[in-house]
């Protein structure tokens, strides 16, 4: 919400049949928080209207859940998202909207991110790892090229079952610049794997 009591989620288009993202989900639902917190709604059409935004697919079935709330400004994706996990197993696959930058903070726990079927905001995308005792698998889509030469490991183990991003043609695929510090921890980054109708 802007400083001066506005929202800044607009969800109106001029194509109300275009798909929304998860993070433009995401960003729809922190607005119906908001204005649970502004006595705008009851709690029970909060619980309604989160139920149908999850469930909508396009900007035209968002519409609704929010077209008597003050609206400023157009939905944008945020330029970087924070993954932090501790002592627990985190995994994200299917469709996700995927930022220029991805922090990574993982304390003696298992993290797997399978972009297999994610929408890319751009052609390269940053990873920053900072793990401890921990697991991180990165599961990339055909074509896409990784840079790991940036990884600082102590104690750890990297593996990188991709194209380097040094060999890629220019604007062949994503590129993943991944860097950080890893210690007592395991990275690798590769293709799913494939078997009859398997896929992992």
């Amino acid at each position: 919400m802007t400083p001066d009591g506005v929202y800044s989620v607009v969800v109106s288009t001029d194509r109300p049949d275009m798909r929304i993202s998860d993070a433009e989900r995401e960003l729809v639902v922190a607005q119906l928080n908001t204005a649970v917190s502004e006595g705008r709604l009851t709690l029970a059409e909060f619980e309604e209207r989160v139920d149908g935004v999850l469930r909508s697919r396009t900007y035209g079935e968002i519409e609704p859940y929010v077209g008597d709330l003050p609206q400023k400004g157009p939905m944008t994706v945020p330029e970087q998202i924070e993954i932090r996990n501790q002592a627990s197993s985190l995994k994200r696959q299917g469709r996700w909207t995927v930022p220029r930058r991805v922090l990574i903070t993982t304390r003696a726990g298992n993290v797997k991110l399978d972009f297999t079927e994610a929408v890319f905001t751009s052609q390269s995308v940053q990873v920053q790892l900072e793990a401890r005792s921990s697991s991180i698998e990165l599961v990339l889509p055909r074509g896409a090229t990784a840079d790991i030469d940036s990884i600082a490991p102590r104690a750890s183990s990297l593996k990188q079952k991709v194209p380097a991003a040094y060999d890629a043609a220019p604007g062949q695929g994503v590129v993943f610049r991944i860097s950080g510090e890893v210690r007592s921890s395991s990275v690798r980054v590769r293709y799913q794997r494939r078997f009859w109708r398997w896929r992992w």
